[in-house]
């Protein structure tokens, strides 16, 4: 049976993801922070094991892979998902401000990927996705941070596609555009449809519409696809 760990995965994107990897077939283990209650809710309704894990922190990244690989044996696609937002000036953000968003981005994605990258170098066998952003792509301004967290994610994917393509392991990038989740609550109804009506698609996306394009990347049918860097926007982004 096929395994995954969603880092992040008790809200949002993540939860889509992990209902629908479940929906598949899937062994799914999923990491949540503070939302407890959310995260049991979401285990008991969708079989998924849910584990507490500080992405940004080596220690609890260790022991909550050492409880992954035990209950799974192996772990055959790795989605890092977990990350948080900041809107503001760059002038009006403060140091550590800027090293917590690279932290749970950045850091974690590494921490989560040298935690499972040597088992699936053993296997040759492998799917690692990371969740970054139209704005790694583009730039937005007021989110200068996050956008350069995201791209840094983009850069990891595609070096590390050339470094563990030899061994088997794929590794992709995900790109969402505007989609409906809890980083858009300080958004307006009119702002919105400002947004949806941005959209060449004429929506905005759902959580579903990311967690789609993720479980394509991480099944058999993309076994030729590494490197790549795909665009969930409604073509707001081309």
């Amino acid at each position: 049976m096929n395994t995954v760990l969603i880092t992040g995965g008790s809200r949002g994107i993540g939860e889509a993801m992990v209902r629908l990897y479940a929906d598949q077939g899937w062994r799914v283990a999923f990491t949540y922070l503070n939302s407890d209650e959310k995260a049991q809710s979401l285990s008991r309704e969708s079989g998924a094991l849910a584990l507490r894990c500080d992405a940004k922190s080596e220690a609890e990244t260790s022991v909550m892979a050492e409880q992954v690989l035990r209950q799974f044996g192996h772990l055959d696609a790795l989605i890092c998902n977990a990350g948080i937002s900041y809107t503001g000036l760059l002038q009006d953000m403060t140091v550590s401000q800027w090293d917590e968003l690279f932290a749970v981005h950045v850091r974690g994605a590494f921490l989560a990927t040298r935690a499972f990258l040597p088992g699936m170098i053993s296997r040759q066998n492998g799917s690692i996705l990371y969740v970054s952003s139209m704005w790694g792509q583009v730039g937005a301004s007021c989110e200068a941070a996050y956008s350069a967290c995201k791209a840094a994610l983009i850069g990891l994917g595609k070096a590390l596609a050339k470094e563990a393509g030899p061994s088997g392991v794929r590794v992709n990038c995900l790109c969402p555009g505007v989609i409906q989740t809890d980083m858009l609550r300080a958004f307006s109804q009119e702002e919105l449809q400002i947004l949806a009506d941005d959209t060449p698609l004429c929506r905005l996306g759902t959580p579903l519409d990311v967690a789609r394009a993720a479980f394509f990347l991480s099944s058999q049918s993309a076994s030729f696809i590494t490197g790549q860097v795909l665009g969930v926007n409604g073509g707001f982004v081309i």
